[in-house]
């Protein structure tokens, strides 16, 4: 029995009420599950504090062990607006509150999900302690793998492994992507609980559990550095330059002075193809500006099209232009990654079309009912189609892999292009309408992709922060935000895949199977004790 055991006791959902089972006391309980959710916000940027994620991690799975079930889950709504609140600050900005409420209530909802798992497998966790920190780890797993996916797609943004982009642990994204870092930041949570959860005012035979357990806390942590990262590449480099032209103003209208953000770009490309004349710069094989840096179509737009090609005839090499491109139907629009070369302008076939377009933001679905909640859904006029292929673009110098914004967060979108071909994976967004420490969350996902699929890879916005990432994470040339800036540098080419990349998305479903696996087997444990009551 410990310290936290010995409140009155609480039956749990079927289980037989035992004196030595009891929960964290509630007035510990409820103050335990919002210090999860802070610290789990302070391990992501802009903070950084990766260690204090799987302190998160056992502060809330402390706080819902043995709960009743809608106790769990009230635990872990606590944990979660806690942290999705304040994370998702900047979707606010300049949309208003409702957004952002709603928003963070739904993420909320998952935790609340994982609050009530937790709970349900406390028979469990009681009977064979050792499994509770991979309990905790599967849990963590499978509630991502729910809130990756609904509703309309889903929404990755927080979880567990975009946390630790300076973490050792991020080395393991090269064995299982970012499933397999939240596991193991999970599973230090666990292992961190399972240590705290005893009476240590008995002294005899603790030192073997605690001298075990803070071993295996110190090889999860250790594991990553014994990963290695990158592939066996060709050898070869390009000279990338990435254009950061910046916006005339920050927020939604950023887009009503479309001609400026156009020229902003074709200025500043025009100004570095000066420099590389004058043999000041390298003359680079690409040039890459961001999301929507010509929202004004410049396939049926000649005056925005004969600016592009200004650029790219006097930077001397193809560039990789975000564009909003009109069509296919009526009032509809698509949001894409062109590539437009010197002398012949736009190459139709190598054009990408965003795959997973933002609910709500760039598409409205269910649009009479969302009217009724917000009539601010009408401010997307257009819904943007998605498009059907992976964004694997082929400049001659090199193939690109490339991703619009948000969809960096999502395991298979980034995948799909890595196994396509891709050699160097780039991320084209656009900040503008949010806050540095969206911008710094996004580059930090650029990096576990890097390491994940063993590519070198760029993140290229409209106002910052963009960078180079190497395919152990470290980052190059970073950008400030609301600046215009240009960077160029070398980066050398990736081959082959990593473990990682050919493992696909099984590792996620091996370790959210086990998870199903423990809700079963615990209802079996429960059901048995229910008997054994009767």
């Amino acid at each position: 029995m410990t310290t936290l055991d010995r409140e009155q006791p609480r039956a749990t959902d079927g289980a037989r009420p035992d004196a030595d089972a009891r929960p964290l006391p509630l007035t510990l309980a409820v103050p335990a599950a919002v210090l999860a959710g802070l610290a789990l916000l302070v391990a992501f940027p802009p903070y950084g504090l990766w260690p204090l994620a799987p302190v998160g991690v056992a502060l809330l799975a402390a706080a819902a062990h043995r709960r009743r079930l809608r106790a769990g889950a009230g635990l872990g709504f606590l944990a979660g607006v806690a942290l999705f609140a304040p994370l998702l600050e900047w979707t606010n900005l300049h949309t208003g509150y409702l957004p952002w409420v709603l928003l963070s209530l739904l993420q909320a909802g998952y935790l609340a999900l994982l609050g009530a798992a937790t709970a349900w497998v406390s028979p469990l966790a009681d009977r064979h302690r050792a499994a509770w920190p991979l309990l905790t780890g599967v849990l963590w797993v499978g509630q991502e793998a729910l809130r990756d996916r609904t509703p309309f797609g889903g929404f990755p943004w927080g979880r567990l492994a975009f946390s630790q982009d300076t973490s050792p642990l991020l080395r393991l994204a090269a064995l299982g992507g970012a499933p397999l870092v939240t596991f193991a930041v999970a599973l230090a949570g666990g292992i961190l609980l399972t240590l705290a959860w005893r009476d240590w005012r008995r002294t005899a035979g603790q030192w073997r559990p605690v001298a075990g357990l803070t071993a295996a806390l110190v090889a999860v942590v250790a594991a990553g550095t014994a990963v290695p990262t990158g592939v066996r590449g060709a050898g070869d480099t390009v000279t990338v330059a990435i254009v950061q032209g910046n916006v005339p103003r920050l927020g939604l209208d950023f887009n009503a002075q479309r001609q400026a953000v156009l020229n902003n770009h074709v200025d500043a490309t025009l100004k570095l193809a000066e420099q590389v004349t004058q043999g000041g710069q390298r003359r680079p094989d690409l040039v890459v500006w961001p999301e929507n840096s010509s929202d004004i179509d410049p396939l049926r737009n000649p005056g925005a099209g004969d600016r592009i090609s200004q650029a790219a005839d006097a930077i001397g090499a193809p560039i990789l232009v975000g564009a909003v491109l009109l069509g296919p139907g009526q009032g509809q629009v698509r949001n894409a990654g062109l590539l437009w070369r010197p002398g012949s302008g736009a190459d139709l076939t190598q054009l990408y079309t965003k795959r997973h377009p933002v609910p709500f933001a760039e598409y409205v679905p269910l649009r009479s009912i969302a009217r009724k909640v917000s009539a601010e859904v009408d401010r997307v006029r257009s819904d943007f189609v998605p498009g059907t292929r992976a964004g694997v673009l082929d400049t001659g110098a090199v193939t690109l892999g490339d991703v619009i914004c948000f969809e960096v967060a999502y395991d298979g979108i980034v995948r799909d292009t890595v196994t396509g071909g891709a050699q160097l994976l780039v991320v084209q967004t656009n900040n503008a309408t949010f806050d540095v420490a969206e911008a710094r969350q996004q580059l930090a996902m650029v990096r576990l992709r890097a390491v994940e699929h063993g590519r070198s890879a760029l993140m290229a916005s409209t106002v910052g922060v963009s960078g180079f990432v190497s395919p152990d994470g470290r980052v190059d040339g970073a950008t400030g935000f609301n600046t215009a800036e240009v960077v160029v540098r070398q980066m050398r080419l990736g081959d082959g895949r990593t473990p990682a990349t050919t493992a696909g998305v099984w590792p996620e479903v091996a370790l959210a199977a086990l998870a199903v696996a423990a809700l079963a087997g615990a209802a079996v444990l429960r059901r048995r004790r229910r008997a054994t009551a009767g």
